[in-house]
This record gives structure tokens, C-alpha cells and sequence, in this order.
């Protein structure tokens, strides 16, 4: 009878928030529609003029991205190449691979999705085979490696798989939000918990490197991955 009695003030308490939630809803709507009433043509057309503006822009930006490569996951054939499109691009991230290593093959799955999501990230894969220069420089030594690049810098590494989950069976949301702890690429979710379960057991926390140029020190890593 207590279980039941529990049950029943449990639902009674979220039925109430839930009321209280479409109320807000509901006023906030009747507001807006209130000061749409109140507005003349020439405030109506004035704010006609500010969304359409803003819709020609977001085109325009969308259409700069795209001609830099963004949009897809590409491969890039060497390391000179990699500069290159770290300066024309904000935001890049960079999967160092490898053939023989079958986790690179998972990884690469999630980021086409991504790829074709935010377009505001640049998505590529470099081979290590053909970048020891750069490999050396940023102290590249687990495969799979993810660099996040922000203004031609090095913001965060993501290492294996230690920060999503230690498992090869993560979601893409799992590898999105990680990312977007970053600000590598614009989250929508709730960045203070990972998508994955059983938080306690895999844990949450994940080391950031201090940001550096790419053409700066070397970068401290565990040892190879396979």
C-alpha cells in the first residue's frame, strides 16, 4: 500500500510540473503573439527584412564552408597538406590513422556522420605512415588519435577510447559530445553528462593540453594502440 501511495504522489508531482511547464509555454506564446498584434506594417516589414537577412547570411556562410572542404570526411595525402587546411578552416578535426588498426575503421564511420552534421567543423583523416614529421611534432603515439584544432591551434586531443565509454560500441552522440566538450563543434546536448551509461564505472574526466600552435612543442602520449 506505501509503494502504491509513493507511485501515486510521484505521478501527482509530475503531472503538476508538467502543467506548470505547458503553462509557461503558453504564456510565453500569448506574449509573442501579443507584441506581433501591436507591431505596424513598417515594424512588421522591418522585421521581415532582419530574419531574411539573417537567413542570406547563414546561406552564405554555409556555401564558404562547403568550398573549404567542410561537409564530408575527407583524406588528406600528406602532411603539407594538413596546414594548409587547418588556416582556411576555424574549427578542424583531424583523425590520425592507421590501415592496420581496427579501431581507426570504427572511428571513421562516426565522423562521416559528423562531417555531414557540422558543417561548421572540418573533418579529415591523415595516415601516420605518411606524416612522421608531423606525427613526431605533435607526439602522435595512440592509434586512433583525434587532434581539435581551433584557429589553427591545438585545443584537446581525444586519445583511443578512454573518453567515450573505454568501449568499441560507443554511439555517435557519445563521440559528438565529446567533441563539443571541446567546443570543437556546436553540441546541442547537455555537455556536463556523457550520453553513455554507467558513468560511475567508466568516469567522465578527460585531460585537455594546453592550446599551442602546431608548429610549437611536443606533445606528451601513451604508447601505441593497436
Amino acid at each position: 500500500m506505501e509503494a502504491d501511495a509513493s507511485v501515486d504522489m510521484f505521478s501527482k508531482v509530475l503531472e503538476n510540473q508538467l502543467l506548470q511547464s505547458a503553462k509557461l509555454v503558453e504564456e510565453h506564446l500569448d506574449s509573442e503573439i501579443q507584441k506581433l498584434d501591436q507591431m505596424d506594417e513598417d515594424e512588421l516589414e522591418h522585421l521581415k527584412e532582419k530574419r531574411l537577412e539573417a537567413l542570406r547570411k547563414a546561406q552564405q556562410q554555409k556555401q564558404e564552408w562547403l568550398s573549404k572542404g567542410h561537409g564530408e570526411y575527407r583524406e588528406i595525402p600528406s602532411e603539407r597538406e594538413f596546414f594548409q587546411e587547418v588556416k582556411e578552416s576555424k574549427k578542424v578535426v583531424c583523425h590520425f590513422y592507421r590501415d592496420s588498426t581496427f579501431r581507426c575503421k570504427i572511428l571513421d564511420r562516426h565522423l562521416v556522420i559528423l562531417a555531414k552534421k557540422h558543417l561548421e567543423t572540418k573533418f579529415l583523416k591523415l595516415n601516420v605512415e605518411k606524416a612522421p614529421f608531423l606525427c613526431e611534432r605533435l607526439r602522435i603515439k595512440v592509434i586512433p588519435t583525434l587532434a581539435l584544432l581551433k584557429d589553427g591551434k591545438t585545443q584537446d586531443y581525444v586519445v583511443g577510447f578512454t573518453d567515450l565509454g573505454n568501449t568499441d560500441d560507443f554511439t555517435t552522440e557519445t563521440l559528438e559530445w565529446r567533441l563539443g566538450c571541446s567546443d570543437i563543434l556546436n553540441y546541442s546536448g547537455n555537455l556536463m553528462e556523457p550520453p553513455f551509461q554507467s558513468q560511475k564505472k567508466f568516469g567522465t574526466n578527460f585531460t585537455k593540453v594546453e592550446k599551442k600552435t602546431i608548429r610549437g612543442k611536443k606533445y606528451d602520449s601513451d604508447s601505441d594502440d593497436d
